[in-house]
């Protein structure tokens, strides 16, 4: 492996000599010189990796030498010394974007510590996270091994996202591969959990059930209500998954503190239609089709099948005994989101304002269906990376600075997520079969029933029962369903793009965030 190159500007060189030749024991190779000039002329003749710069040299100053390196060199690291602790002096390097900043006199382990601290730190971080992660994998395999409760399967679903993360910048290709295998082996279970405990969480035996889809107003937005001053505001991103929620998370910190960061579970099928109608009627999509037959469209029907959402909210709350004023807004577009955040402050009249945001859906579905989307998100962690960049330039990240500034706190959540999925499940299916890769329905059906979870009784999940043979069947962990029909290419389309409708981790353990202001804190 090369010697890391360092460059030493300082008009007291010779002085340093016992700290160059301990650097150069170390395994580091130094050139050092006494004037700002020369350092342009070899930093422009020769590669460095790092630059040490005396701030206070005759002739061209280190803060000037900085400036003309950086003009050619911005991704250079260059760390300030200088024996001056004088405020300004500080704020005109750091604000020339320096890589550290030490006060003369230095001693070798500051030097030594520096370096480390930029041009090794990534390396060191893998390591250490390897190595962490290495001693965790025992510990996360015997939960599995456990007989858990929902709230433990979301304790070891945050331990895989967090890990997830970790090992994102590590170096060792090895370890996220292992972790990628202990994702499957925890996504495989816990659909065996589900198919187990979904039926009585609906019907209200087993053991506790979770916060579910239908509950999620009732349970985490309407004790807010009760407790605050100012306007609260619901934010429904649609597809939210729990991994997006923390890369955006840092984002959101700066002007939001978490009050709470939980997960509650989606209900079957985990789609936009299902899921986010029964939030916002607080009902099972059968109940909402025979309570409030006006607001509910089949999946058969033509329509919009989620376009009643403010009439279904408004319902529930007049059900609870809330009567409160509040306003909503679906965006679906770069125009409508910009018009809102443009109007913000006409919401501050209302008790509850609901938000609801369709980009990541939009962008998964893209993803799927353009070349180019799909090469800029190619993986999860490409697939985080886009969500990320969309939202600290989006308007609703404008709109959430809003709400900081007027004080409000935040319900931020969503109505579903999505999986990678990566193996296709033969299924047969007449032509009015559903066309969703992730569950099914029908009254002809053919599959595996080992393969699938199946529900012959609609009854039982309350879901809709279209005619008297109507069953549905949900994808389990990564897999997706495949006609025979044109099977490959059906099959090489659809591998290794993000899908929802059926029953995984990623699916079904969906981040609601209270988000309370800094100001109030």
């Amino acid at each position: 492996m090369d010697k890391i190159r360092i460059l030493w500007a300082d008009d007291e060189i010779d002085l340093l000599k016992p700290h160059i030749l301990f650097l150069e024991q170390k395994g580091y190779k130094v050139v050092a010189i006494n004037n700002g000039d020369e350092a342009l002329d070899l930093v422009r003749e020769q590669p460095f990796d790092i630059i040490f710069l005396d701030e206070n040299m005759p002739g061209l100053s280190g803060i000037e030498t900085l400036e003309k390196i950086k003009a050619d060199f911005p991704n250079l690291p260059v760390v300030m010394i200088t024996k001056s602790e004088e405020e300004s002096i500080m704020e005109d390097a750091i604000g020339s974007n320096i890589a550290d900043y030490l006060i003369k006199p230095v001693k070798p382990n500051q030097i030594l510590l520096s370096l480390k601290r930029n041009l090794e730190n990534r390396k060191l971080v893998s390591e250490k996270s390897t190595m962490s992660y290495q001693q965790e994998f025992r510990n996360i395999g015997m939960e599995l091994n456990n007989k858990l409760d929902f709230q433990e399967w979301t304790e070891v679903f945050k331990k895989l996202n967090r890990w997830e993360l970790e090992l994102e910048r590590a170096a060792d290709e090895g370890i996220r591969e292992v972790l990628n295998m202990q994702k499957d082996e925890a996504n495989s279970q816990f659909s065996r959990f589900i198919e187990k405990n979904y039926i009585n969480w609906l019907n209200g035996t087993g053991q506790e059930k979770p916060v579910l889809s239908h509950t999620l107003v009732r349970d985490k937005l309407l004790p807010l209500l009760n407790n605050t001053q100012n306007p609260v505001f619901f934010l429904l991103i649609d597809n939210l998954r729990y991994d997006q929620w923390k890369v955006i998370q840092p984002l959101i910190e700066q002007y939001f503190r978490v009050e709470k960061d939980e997960i509650y579970c989606s209900i079957l099928p985990t789609t936009t239609q299902y899921a986010r109608n029964a939030i916002f009627a607080g009902l099972m999509p059968n109940e909402i089709r025979k309570k409030y037959p006006q607001y509910w469209v089949d999946e058969e029907d033509e329509g919009t099948k989620n376009q009643f959402e403010s009439e279904l909210l408004g319902e529930q709350l007049r059900r609870h005994g809330k009567d409160v004023k509040f306003s909503y807004h679906k965006i679906l577009n770069l125009n409508a989101g910009k018009r809102l955040a443009e109007n913000m402050s006409n919401l501050m009249t209302n008790e509850l304002n609901v938000i609801v945001y369709n980009f990541v859906d939009m962008l998964s579905h893209a993803r799927t269906e353009m070349e180019m989307i799909r090469e800029l998100a190619e993986d999860e962690p490409a697939y985080r990376s886009l969500m990320r960049s969309w939202f600290e330039h989006s308007s609703l990240f404008e709109i959430i600075r809003f709400i900081a500034q007027k004080k409000s706190e935040i319900i931020l959540t969503t109505d579903h997520g999505s999986v990678y999925v990566k193996d296709p499940v033969k299924i047969l299916g007449d032509r009015n079969v559903n066309t969703n890769l992730r569950y099914k329905y029908g009254k002809s059906l053919k599959y595996n029933s080992k393969e699938v979870f199946e529900v012959r009784n609609p009854e039982d999940v309350f879901l809709p029962r279209i005619n008297v043979s109507t069953a549905y069947v949900f994808a389990r962990a990564g897999d997706f369903f495949a006609y025979p029909n044109n099977y490959n290419h059906y099959v090489n389309y659809y591998r290794n793009t993000f899908q929802h409708g059926g029953i995984s981790m990623y699916e079904m353990m969906i981040p609601v965030i209270h988000l309370k202001p800094k100001s109030l804190v």
